[in-house]
């Protein structure tokens, strides 16, 4: 699991919670296994989100990770142009390669830990596909797309791109020198990630060695979810156990706790954890396919819209 690694943790700022945020760690409310399934073109994908209240993951909407899996040749897949109205799409590859092109001229190559965000705004089309010479040699593919919701007075902002590469990511380390915490978007303390979100949220993607433990300061007025893409290890203040597909919904407090797993995992010897948070923003939402809006008026709207070719064409 490349994405971006360090070899000296220690020469990294360390992130620490204060004594008063430790003893308010957040506790795990619920622990739910990903059910597996099929995305675009048929790439298998695992469903984070699924049967979680929609007000526990608010702002968030959905989030599938993609893969892991190991192409043979001829075999990576990707997905047709759709389009989207209504929110953000974060994508982050961690092993192997996409390319993004959407109405807008937006996109780029994501590759080995860099990160495409993408918001859809008014409403655009866009494509992501694997690049030529990885369907002719086939590689491994491992990622997440992320869907962040926009609230009603932004979900008419022109549409915008962002390109992170993995140099540009934050790094720091937990106070024991055990722990590689990547800040993609938002803050941990006076650290900042390099994304910049319409909807304030954190982002992290965190590697934590067995026996290491990880305390996050995290903001009271967000919500806090974690889910595991490889190996295991205990999280929240009730410390319960979660591995590989699994995502646990955290309740309230002021930092966020994880324990690296003493049973060391065949795919991974250390515990891989995203780590998610955001401001809710606590307003009805009309979500179908590529569109999420805030009424059955606007998603017919959305639905028209495209039929009518109003979300923009698809480029030469």
């Amino acid at each position: 699991m490349p994405a971006v690694q360090v070899e000296n943790l220690f020469a990294l700022n360390k992130v620490e919670a204060t004594v008063e945020e430790v003893l308010a760690s957040r506790s795990v409310l619920s622990r739910t296994v990903a059910p597996k399934g099929y995305e675009g073109e048929g790439f298998p994908v695992r469903r984070a989100f699924a049967g979680i209240a929609p007000e526990l993951l608010d702002p968030f909407v959905h989030m599938d990770q993609m893969g892991e899996v190991e192409y043979a040749p001829g075999e990576p897949k990707g997905t047709p142009w759709h389009p989207h109205r209504g929110f953000e799409t974060v994508t982050y590859i961690i092993d192997g390669t996409f390319d993004h092109r959407d109405s807008h001229g937006g996109g780029g190559r994501i590759t080995n830990g860099a990160t495409q965000w993408m918001t859809a705004g008014s409403g655009l089309l866009h494509i992501e596909v694997p690049p030529e010479e990885l369907v002719v040699t086939g590689g491994l593919f491992h990622g997440l797309q992320l869907w962040v919701n926009l609230p009603a007075s932004q979900k008419w902002i022109h549409p915008q791109y962002q390109s992170i590469e993995p140099t540009a990511v934050t790094l720091l380390s937990s106070d024991d020198g055990g722990s590689l915490v990547r800040l993609i978007a938002g803050g941990l303390g006076t650290q900042r990630g390099p994304g910049s979100t319409q909807t304030p949220i954190n982002f992290i993607h965190a590697t934590v060695a067995p026996g290491s433990r990880l305390h996050l300061p995290w903001p009271a007025e967000f919500n806090g979810l974690i889910y595991a893409l490889a190996g295991n290890g205990l999280v929240g203040q009730n410390q319960v156990a979660l591995q590989g597909g699994e995502l646990a919904v955290l309740g309230s407090g002021l930092s966020i706790e994880v324990y690296g797993g003493d049973v060391v995992d065949s795919r991974s010897e250390n515990f891989e954890v995203v780590i998610l948070g955001g401001r809710p923003i606590r307003e009805p939402i009309a979500w179908y396919g590529p569109f999420v809006m805030n009424t059955q008026a606007e998603l017919a709207q959305a639905f028209e819209d495209y039929r009518t070719g109003k979300l923009g064409s698809i480029p030469a």
